[in-house]
């Protein structure tokens, strides 16, 4: 009987197993500039934290990719994804920023030097491990076996010329403190990370603020790009993006200001309405939520004055 029950609990496991897999499809938006576009849904068990978009570039000398993903189970299949639309070595990996769905897959890539700029290791190596900890909770088995890897190269701004492709990088803030962006100047395909959200609700876990991620949406506007990859959302040919960000950041900014010059509580700017001309943005209400947790103690602050003053 004992012997039945396990043999019937292995079978019950089975197929949750083989459901664990992320059938990632690589879409060539450009000459050798590949993307994988991640739903614009919240972490779930059922997406197993793909809500990312990565990249790859094929040069001469081999594949740049761009992000490692949710973890290393993601990475494992983005590596396998790669293989299938070239035979050329995977060289490099260059990471945006060190939020965990972009950064938990480089135990794939460890074999070859992970770039990222020096204040994004730091972040990893400080947040890491409970970033890891918070995924392992929210989608479950598909993070078994995920480990944080440090990168290996540190970056700076300037070009990066690799088999035959300048890669313009940019050293920008206005997310987490260190983002990187990369301009392919062959194709125009600019890879703008997490700077750029787009039909998704921004986050802002690690912002400095939201003046610094303005100025450098302006940054990028004005770079010779041709096609954006936003960190999360579709592809666009036109600045879309841009004042759609814009747009969310000036509300976001001015509703938290007046709110906080008027004495209004946290509770009170969490259900605050939000404009129509956001409704069809995924997860507005969710992320505004998190965004005055985030943000509204620091519009506080400036807005009152200190009774001992």
């Amino acid at each position: 009987m004992r012997l039945f029950i396990l043999i019937f609990a292995f079978w019950l496991t089975v197929p949750v197993q083989a459901e664990l897999r992320y059938t990632l499809q690589p879409r060539q938006i450009a000459d050798g500039v590949w993307l994988l576009e991640g739903s614009t849904d919240n972490f779930d068990k059922a997406n197993g934290g793909n809500i990312v978009n990565t990249g790859f570039i094929v040069t001469d000398a081999g594949v740049v990719v761009i992000d490692s993903g949710p973890s290393r189970r993601y990475g494992e299949a983005l590596r396998a994804a790669i293989a299938e639309v070239t035979d050329r070595p995977v060289i490099k990996v260059l990471l945006t920023h060190h939020h965990p769905d972009h950064v938990l897959g480089n135990q794939a890539f460890a074999d070859v030097p992970i770039a990222a700029l020096d204040g994004t290791t730091e972040l990893l190596r400080e947040q890491g491990n409970a970033m890891a900890e918070n995924m392992y909770r929210l989608v479950g088995d598909w993070m078994r076996g995920t480990e944080v890897v440090l990168p290996s190269e540190t970056l700076a701004p300037g070009t990066l010329q690799i088999g035959g492709r300048s890669l313009r990088l940019l050293a920008l803030r206005g997310h987490t403190g260190a983002d990187l962006a990369i301009l392919d100047e062959h194709s125009g395909v600019l890879f703008a990370g997490d700077i750029l959200f787009y039909q998704r609700a921004l986050t802002t876990p690690n912002s400095p603020g939201l003046d610094v991620w303005l100025e450098d949406l302006a940054t990028l506007e004005a770079l010779p790009w041709k096609r954006l990859v936003a960190g999360h959302g579709p592809v666009a040919d036109d600045a879309g993006p841009f004042r759609q960000m814009r747009d969310y950041l000036g509300w976001l900014d001015g509703l938290l200001r007046d709110a906080a010059r008027s004495g209004a509580d946290m509770n009170e700017v969490i259900q605050s309405p939000i404009p129509d001309r956001f409704a069809s943005i995924s997860l507005t209400r969710y992320e505004l939520i998190r965004s005055v947790t985030h943000l509204y103690p620091r519009y506080e602050a400036n807005a009152l004055q200190r009774v001992d003053e």
